[in-house]
């Protein structure tokens, strides 16, 4: 269902990746479907009903925008949970790359709406943290972070530092079912949310339009 089967970092999708395609793009349009997205893939398979309680949203406006994640390939029912009375969904994938360009050209309302959607996705998860955040162990407390660094760079070394990202967030142990069973104790999900956001001394001639779209959103 994608246009690519290459990773940002040129590397093979794996089975459990989406890369988006124009399709996937329009379907990811809406705050409402990543938000059901990624908890699928951060609690597991879950019914309209629930999935609508943790949004705060009616569960025929849940139902409605699974059945949209459905078509577009991104969630799937799942057989084995439901019952004539109520439909179980589980996520196909376990990350979205979206890194194209050209298809940000080509739907430019599409992308930016999905990137806005991401941004409030993100907004919400920090405030979440911080609600919690007083209740929280020492321990993680202590290690809680939000931070900013304001640097001065060409396109080519902004790239070098985003790759930079990629690869030390790829020697520490990602968050799947599978390695949840088998991590040390004391191990809880921890969200890394990186930001690299240019402030061009000009705007750009047609600011709908983002420069670069890259980045995944995961859950």
């Amino acid at each position: 269902m994608t246009d690519s089967s290459e990773r940002p970092d040129g590397s093979n999708a794996e089975a459990d990746e989406v890369v988006l395609d124009a399709k996937g793009l329009r379907a990811l349009a809406h705050p409402v479907r990543v938000q059901l997205v990624g908890l699928l893939r951060k609690y597991g398979p879950s019914t309209a009903t629930r999935l609508a309680e943790r949004l705060g949203v009616n569960s025929g406006t849940a139902s409605y925008h699974l059945r949209q994640l459905g078509a577009a390939g991104f969630v799937q029912e799942d057989t084995e949970r439901g019952n004539a009375r109520e439909r179980w969904w589980r996520s196909v994938h376990q990350r979205t790359w979206f890194n194209d360009p050209n298809l940000a050209e080509r739907e430019p309302e599409a992308t930016l709406a999905y990137l806005q959607s991401v941004a409030a996705t993100y907004t919400l998860r920090a405030q979440q943290t911080l609600n919690e955040l007083q209740t929280m162990p020492r321990a993680w407390r202590d290690n809680f972070d939000m931070s900013n660094w304001a640097l001065r760079l060409t396109p080519e070394e902004t790239a070098a530092l985003h790759q930079e990202f990629r690869d030390v967030i790829a020697r520490y142990r990602p968050d799947t079912p599978e390695t949840a069973a088998t991590a040390p104790e004391g191990a809880e999900r921890v969200d890394v949310i990186t930001h690299v956001l240019p402030e061009l001394d000009l705007p750009s001639a047609d600011p709908s339009i983002p420069r670069k779209a890259t980045g995944t959103e995961t859950s």
